[in-house]
């Protein structure tokens, strides 16, 4: 057993959808979250720059002796895998789990993956898929505009904005005729409605903040990590920007407040 908190991290606001699994599946366990709001977006970055803001990430999480890491990023996910897995503690991503479920999932071998553009670029998922699975046909699409979409409360299905938006981006992929699509980036399950309207009902969508949480949760049982379990977890908030927008919309990610546990930290010392 082991009652240290779980960190997780993300480069904004859509690492609350792989918060929210974890507290769905892990409802005993303490879990400490930073987001990075006020370097956000990470997707439109350089590699080296990503990979710099996510050493920086990890060394505080670290620094608040958590027993495990989660990145809940996909674009950190594609680019820095190897500074994850040289933590002292189990090292999540959303990459890997999310690729086995959509490779698990599929029934026509063709998958779609969407994200930012970083992770796009990266190739990421595709390899790890056909590492998985060698005939697996691919279809990936840039979607840069989703996340300021999602950050900005633009995420009701009827609203015509993300609806175009996603129908722009998302036509070439469905009429490659995928079976399973990749929900590459964690603000996407905030606009999967949207999404799913326009890939249709038959296309199987894979969130990978609820894979990475499921994964977390093997890896702890398996390794004699989780807590006792007596009491209720809790939840710790830490952000890089001001706290009152984060407010906002956290409780529209986690669907409850989240005002009396929200600090300001300077990243940068980390």
């Amino acid at each position: 057993m082991d009652n240290r908190p779980i960190g997780v991290f993300d480069s904004g606001l859509g690492g609350l959808t792989a918060m929210r699994e974890l507290i769905r599946t892990l409802p005993n366990e303490n879990i400490l979250y930073f987001g990075d709001t006020g370097r956000v977006p990470y997707g439109s970055r350089g590699r080296e720059i990503i990979r710099k803001y996510a050493k920086q990430d990890m060394n505080f999480l670290i620094r608040h002796d958590v027993k495990a890491v989660l990145a809940a990023c996909g674009t950190v996910s594609s680019v820095a895998r190897d500074i994850g897995d040289a933590l002292p503690v189990p090292y999540f991503d959303v990459l890997r789990p999310t690729a086995r479920a959509a490779v698990e999932q599929t029934k026509n071998d063709k998958i779609g993956i969407i994200g930012t553009a970083a992770t796009i670029a990266s190739g990421s998922y595709r390899k790890e898929i056909e590492r998985l699975a060698p005939k697996t046909e691919v279809f990936e699409q840039a979607c840069p505009l989703f996340v300021p979409l999602v950050e900005n409360a633009f995420v009701s299905p009827d609203d015509p904005i993300p609806r175009l938006t996603a129908e722009r981006y998302l036509t070439p992929i469905r009429e490659a005729g995928v079976d399973t699509l990749i929900l590459g980036c964690t603000h996407y399950p905030i606009i999967s409605e949207t999404i799913r309207r326009v890939m249709g009902e038959n296309v199987t969508l894979i969130s990978s903040g609820r894979e990475a949480a499921k994964s977390c949760r093997t890896v702890l049982e398996k390794n004699g990590l989780l807590c006792d379990g007596k009491t209720d977890g809790t939840q710790q908030y830490f952000v890089s920007d001001d706290t009152e927008s984060f407010y906002k919309v956290a409780e529209l990610f986690l669907g409850q407040s989240v005002e009396s546990c929200v600090e300001c930290i300077d990243i940068e010392r980390y």
